[in-house]
């Protein structure tokens, strides 16, 4: 289906207009201690006093130093307008280029930053240092609940299942990112 057509049963059938469930932004540190909260820190300000989670080791690394169950990460998860408003701010960090690759089968996307300090308006604190992170964008039609959720869950039809390509247009519509 052509771009157009695609916008046009979007605005016939609002139930097929996709949405950004949420944002999932991942500080790993690698290291439990000082730089952990020096990175959870960096995130509070970054996700505007949202409070991170930390979280843990899943297995024992030797090599790395990092030990099972020892917190080693943060992760804070934004949902509907704020995610949103997150990610507009974060999209010119990465020149409003998203690759293509980046998309799974069924629409989401990540995409990493290097050095946080090169999002507007955070400036360098050199008590802190500069730390990468990752983000991951959930996107989905309204009514993908129906699976994931505990009580009478059901399948979802193959129709409304959302497709890299529907989610590409989306994104490009909603954030006005270059698609490469």
């Amino acid at each position: 289906m052509s771009e157009e057509a695609i916008m046009k049963t979007w605005e016939e059938h609002p139930m097929l207009t996709p949405r950004i469930e949420k944002v999932v932004v991942n500080l790993n540190v690698g290291k439990s201690g000082e730089p952990l909260e020096k990175g959870n820190k960096v995130l509070r300000e970054i996700t505007g006093d949202r409070t991170p989670v930390k979280k843990k080791a899943k297995s024992t690394i030797r090599d790395f130093g990092i030990r099972e169950g020892e917190p080693i990460a943060v992760v804070v998860t934004l949902r509907k307008q704020e995610a949103i408003d997150f990610l507009k701010k974060i999209v010119p960090v990465v020149d409003n280029k998203i690759a293509k690759r980046a998309f799974d089968t069924r629409g989401n996307f990540s995409f990493g930053l290097k050095e946080h300090i090169d999002i507007p308006g955070v400036k360098y604190d050199p008590e802190i240092g500069i730390f990468g992170m990752d983000i991951c964008v959930t996107v989905n039609r309204p009514g993908q609940r129906l699976k994931v959720r505990k009580r009478q869950s059901k399948s979802i039809g193959p129709k409304h299942v959302l497709t890299p390509e529907e989610s590409i247009i989306f994104i490009k519509k909603t954030l006005g990112v270059e698609i490469v």
